[in-house]
């Protein structure tokens, strides 16, 4: 058995104390955001059937997003699936802000902020997201 690290073995990237607090507070925040935002699509808040509306495609979207936004908020407070509401949020959020930009006006500010935090999590937990595709090749 040799002691030597493998060639093709990468050695995940450790993160300090701070750094793990600081990523699980994002992580926290944004899920209570999307469970806040998402929960208030699905209840059908008057805001939300306003801006699907001019959006245009239909309620259905509303829905969809809902599930969208609160699935991902659910799998940010999970450890082995935070990668994956991370990935499905930045999605998400590039659509909002293109909504914001193109469709319906607005300020996309809160969206960007989201996006930022979003892509925050999904780079520092991307070793996750790579072993996963290293599997599945």
């Amino acid at each position: 058995m040799s002691l030597a690290p493998s060639l093709t073995h990468t050695s995940p990237v450790h993160q300090g104390r701070i750094g793990s607090i600081a990523l699980w507070s994002v992580q926290i925040a944004l899920a209570g955001m999307f469970l806040l935002a998402g929960s208030s699509k699905l209840l059908g808040a008057a805001a939300m059937v306003g801006l699907f509306d001019a959006i245009g495609i239909g309620q259905w979207f509303r829905y969809v997003t809902g599930l969208i936004e609160v699935s991902s908020a659910v799998a940010l407070l999970v450890p082995s699936f935070a990668v994956f509401g991370a990935l499905a949020l930045v999605a998400t959020m590039i659509g909002a802000i293109a909504a914001h930009l193109f469709i319906v006006g607005g300020s996309p500010a809160m969206p960007v902020i989201l996006l930022l935090g979003s892509v925050g999590v999904l780079w520092a937990r991307r070793q996750q997201l790579l072993g996963v595709l290293r599997t599945v090749r």
